[in-house]
């Protein structure tokens, strides 16, 4: 479960439900909760609650571009840093924004170089376009470079989020088969097709969640799948455990768990 699924609650809220629920483990998403960012409160929060972190998502939001730095590059190392400290298998990090040219040109050789020497995933995330801030409010741009699809460069380890595909109107079979043998991570969300990232538990959307977990499993997936759900609408915390049991429950049976 990614610790983003309990925002607004802090990172220790994450830990605490994941254990509750029978998570597997967590993945840290690295924003503006201080816990997110410090590595010993998450060491001492997997040894309270027995619930490991399984992988690091970088902070690469618009909103956490100068958390630990606002070097990009920085940020990247220092995720993987903190994935090797923590035991973590992967760290996801998103495709560079337009406007970052120096770091989108010197990205994939990043990428792989991070890789090389810490033996650390880092699994490159599909994107979706969003609203111009100015002009045509129907259009679409891309705010990625050099796309929304991380296939158009090609990396060693992929991470495929359905809320992103939904959002961007791609064909999440057809990206997957593109990933082919590097999809190593799945963030399990759902969405409608509305031009907004919206994360829905996994069965309350058009994506298809299930056949995508069906297909992993017939392909002998040996990566992580990682609930990144959005729970702000719950009304109160049972509200919360419950949408991300429910979650849990639909991905241990489409995984044949």
């Amino acid at each position: 479960m990614s610790t983003a699924s309990v925002w607004p609650l802090r990172a220790n809220a994450g830990f605490e439900l994941a254990a509750e629920l029978g998570y597997d483990g967590v993945e840290v998403m690295v924003w503006a909760d201080s816990i997110s960012q410090d590595v010993s409160a998450l060491k001492w929060l997997s040894e309270k609650t027995g619930v490991p972190v399984l992988s690091v998502h970088s902070p690469s939001l618009l909103i956490t571009q100068r958390i630990w730095s606002p070097d990009p590059e920085v940020r990247l190392r220092r995720t993987v840093d903190a994935a090797l400290e923590l035991g973590a298998r992967t760290v996801v990090v998103h495709p560079p924004f337009r406007w970052q040219r120096r770091y989108a040109d010197a990205f994939p050789d990043l990428v792989a170089e991070l890789e090389e020497a810490s033996g650390v995933e880092v699994a490159v995330e599909n994107m979706f376009k969003v609203k111009p801030p100015v002009g045509d409010r129907n259009r679409r741009v891309s705010a990625f470079r050099p796309s929304i699809d991380p296939t158009d460069v090609g990396y060693a380890h992929y991470t495929l989020d359905l809320s992103h595909t939904a959002a961007a109107g791609m064909d999440a079979f057809d990206l997957a088969d593109r990933m082919g043998p590097n999809l190593t991570h799945l963030h399990l969300a759902d969405g409608t097709g509305l031009p907004k990232d919206e994360h829905l538990v996994p069965g309350k959307g058009t994506q298809p969640c299930a056949e995508i977990l069906e297909k992993l499993v017939a392909q002998d997936f040996d990566g992580q799948v990682v609930l990144e759900v959005n729970t702000r609408s719950a009304r109160n915390s049972a509200d919360r455990a419950r949408l991300l049991a429910e979650s849990l429950l639909f991905a241990r049976l489409h995984l044949g768990q």
